[in-house]
């Protein structure tokens, strides 16, 4: 277990939030979401916010009870040796299977988007390769640097978010409630793993100041990503309108590619940079993640020498889809229905045991 003093405050534990869940609106999440519910996507992530209100206090509560402990600790505390240890194994297996396939997406929109002439094998040992680096070094690296990218990354987001709105089109939000509120609804509860992290954030929290850092960073980051999420969708329907959506893989690549700033020519430019900082941190973090519950499931305190091994694993894995965009598409369909029972159901889980136990009474 990684039980060095921490080092992180509220300001680098809320980069990593940032950088981890906000990245998402870079990739294909969004279009899932307007395939499904149309140009009310906006809304489903209103419902999202909400429903992991639930788990994420719960998850708090149980974490916030003892000290010095990690989420790795308290699951082997409150549930035992054997299940503890299947609990772990899917949490591991979960993130790694994530990873491969949020890899291979980024690796793809490297490759077709901005450098269509280099091979994607190179491309990927080099998102990896960069992202294990980070790992090694540790929380507190990507942290640090998490907070250092964290302004740039905000001014190029806003700027891109409010010239996609006011290039856009205000009636393109209509209907408001696009296919329906029980799609909404639906929709909104399914694709929680847009929000699964949160479960993943316990796992460093012995690696922050204090307590208070965890409960404050996770929920000014829950509500922060929530509010850049909807604006960002938002400004992506007034742009394209949602069926234009549906046939783009990548809305925020299209959008830097479609948006003018004055007499700049080749807007992207100015935001590759930051976007490409901000991946290699979110994979740094998902290796890091990674190989510490790989630790953890085998007893390994240095567990930060597995983040190479681990790192061509998912190198070898991520190169196996043939085709990309439709292969990765139905993949992460998958894992969305692996990943939102996991993460409604551990924290109430984890909030029943310490309950019988007492744990909250200590």
């Amino acid at each position: 277990m990684d039980h060095t003093k921490g080092m992180l405050g509220i300001r680098e534990f809320f980069a990593i939030i940032l950088v981890t869940i906000g990245t998402k609106l870079t990739d294909n999440t969004p279009t899932g979401l307007f395939n499904e519910v149309g140009n009310a996507a906006w809304i489903t992530i209103i419902i999202m916010c909400l429903v992991s209100i639930i788990p994420i206090y719960l998850l708090t509560k149980v974490i916030t009870s003892y000290e010095n402990k990690n989420l790795v600790d308290i699951i082997y505390h409150l549930l035992g040796k054997h299940i503890g240890f299947f609990v772990i194994l899917l949490l591991w297996l979960t993130e790694t299977y994530s990873i491969v396939l949020s890899s291979a997406m980024y690796a793809d929109i490297i490759e077709t988007m901005y450098f269509v002439r280099t091979p994607i094998l190179i491309i990927y040992i080099v998102l990896i390769g960069v992202a294990a680096y980070g790992a090694k070094k540790g929380i507190e690296y990507i942290g640090s640097a998490a907070w250092i990218t964290l302004i740039g990354l905000n001014i190029a987001l806003f700027v891109v978010l409010i010239l996609s709105i006011l290039q856009g089109r205000i009636n393109y939000i209509f209907p408001i409630f696009g296919n329906g509120i029980p799609e909404i609804l639906t929709e909104g509860t399914t694709n929680l793993s847009i929000f699964g992290e949160f479960l993943y954030f316990g796992f460093i929290v012995t690696s922050l100041r204090s307590i208070n850092v965890y409960k404050k960073g996770i929920w000014i980051g829950l509500f922060y990503v929530s509010i850049v999420f909807m604006f960002a969708l938002i400004g992506y329907v007034m742009l394209f309108d949602y069926v234009s959506i549906g046939n783009l893989n990548y809305p925020f690549h299209e959008s830097i590619r479609y948006i003018q700033l004055g007499f700049l020519t080749n807007v992207e430019s100015l935001f590759l940079p930051f976007w490409l900082v901000a991946s290699f941190l979110r994979f740094s973090f998902y290796l890091y993640i990674s190989a510490l519950l790989f630790g953890a499931l085998f007893k390994i305190k240095q567990f930060n020498y597995l983040v190479p091994s681990i790192a061509i694993l998912i190198v070898f894995l991520g190169l196996i889809p043939e085709a990309p965009v439709f292969s990765l598409f139905n993949l992460r369909e998958i894992l969305v229905y692996i990943t939102a029972p996991i993460f409604l159901l551990l924290p109430l889980v984890l909030w029943i045991a310490a309950k019988l136990k007492g744990e909250f009474k200590k």
